[in-house]
This record gives structure tokens, sequence and C-alpha cells, in this order.
């Protein structure tokens, strides 16, 4: 039988995520995420050492009932007309859901069920946002500084990152506008899920 973990109090730094009692953290580089923007000339020109995104987490337990909760911390910028993003998941038990809190920054949480229907809620500081079980989602950051939100999860949910490979990416696309803003756009490349799922 495991052990409960204990209790324990973080204190974030709300313009950098970290936090010093946070037992994990890892970091995505560009490189690791250059394939999921359309545009490949405008994503070859990044230098693929340079920071993504990063994450803060408690320790990873699979415990009974406990939580994992975070902080995600995502760059800005523009690869051709997209805005930085994170590679997006959705949970290996698909029931479980997540909430996300922005802390600073500014950008938008996609979401995307089944049937390629997509929900893109702004983030800004202060809103949360609750991403209901079998919902894909990514980060995307519209704004010129780190977007940084605190994310809480089941910790036994686990994440499926392939899902959103097999279709070549989201249904939606967040994307400049002429006014410096963002709207979405449909993915040309995008293939729907049963499709995708039936013929992988």
């Amino acid at each position: 039988m495991s052990v409960s973990p204990l209790p324990f109090t973080v204190s974030i730094d709300e313009a950098t995520g970290g936090g010093g009692a946070f037992a994990d953290h890892y970091v995505k580089y560009f490189r690791d995420v250059r394939d999921i923007f359309e545009d490949a000339t405008a994503a070859a020109n990044v230098d693929g050492d340079s920071v993504a995104y990063e994450v803060y987490s408690n320790e990873r337990t699979k415990h009974e009932g406990a939580l994992i909760f975070g902080t995600s911390v995502l760059m800005p910028g523009l690869i051709g007309e997209e805005f930085m993003m994170t590679r997006g998941h959705v949970h290996e038990i698909v029931d479980r859901a997540e909430v996300y809190y922005c802390l600073s920054g500014e950008g938008v949480m996609l979401m995307e069920d089944d049937a390629g229907r997509t929900i893109a809620e702004p983030l800004a500081p202060g809103n949360a946002v609750y991403v209901p079980g079998r919902w894909i989602h990514r980060s995307v950051n519209t704004g010129d500084r780190p977007l940084v939100t605190l994310f809480c999860f089941a910790s036994d949910a686990g994440q499926d990152y392939s899902i959103i490979d097999r279709s070549n990416g989201m249904a939606s696309q967040v994307v400049v506008d002429a006014g410096g803003g963002w709207r979405l756009r449909e993915n040309p490349l995008y293939v729907p899920r049963y499709q995708a799922d039936r013929s992988s």
C-alpha cells in the first residue's frame, strides 16, 4: 500500500511560474515542438535550443485521490501566423478534467471534442478555465511575454499527446489577425479523429 503524500505549501512567482517547493520541472525546447506548426519554413528558422515552454509541478504520483498541480510557462512568439503553443493533450483516462488559472500574460485555452467542435477561451490574469474530461486542449500565448498558468488534474489521469499528431493538429488554429490580435481559422491539414484513428 502506497503512503499518502504529506501536505505542503508552494510560494509561486506569478511572473516566472517557479516555486521553491515544486518537486518536478521539465523544459520543452523549440526543437521538441517544431513539427506542430503549419509553416515549416518559419519553424525551421527558429533556434531549436530556445525554450518553448516549461512545467513545474508537485511529485508525479499516481496515489489514489491525489492531485497533480503546478505551473506552465509558455514563451511568446509568432511562427508564421500561428502563436507559440504547447503540444497539447487529452487525458489517458479520458473522463478526467483539468483546471487552469492564469497568473500572468495573456493567451487562449484551445479545446476540442472528438467531433472537432472547438472552444477557445481567453486567458488573462484572474481567469480560470475548466477543461472537461474528453476534451483535447492546448495553451496558446497571444501576448508578448510569458503566459503563466496554474493547472490541477487528477494524479491518475495520464496524458495522450499523440491524439493531436494523428489528426495533423487540432481542427482550429489560433492565428494573428489584421489588428494584431488573434482569431481562429480552420486547419487545412486536419484529419477528423474518427478517420485518423481508423487509419492508424
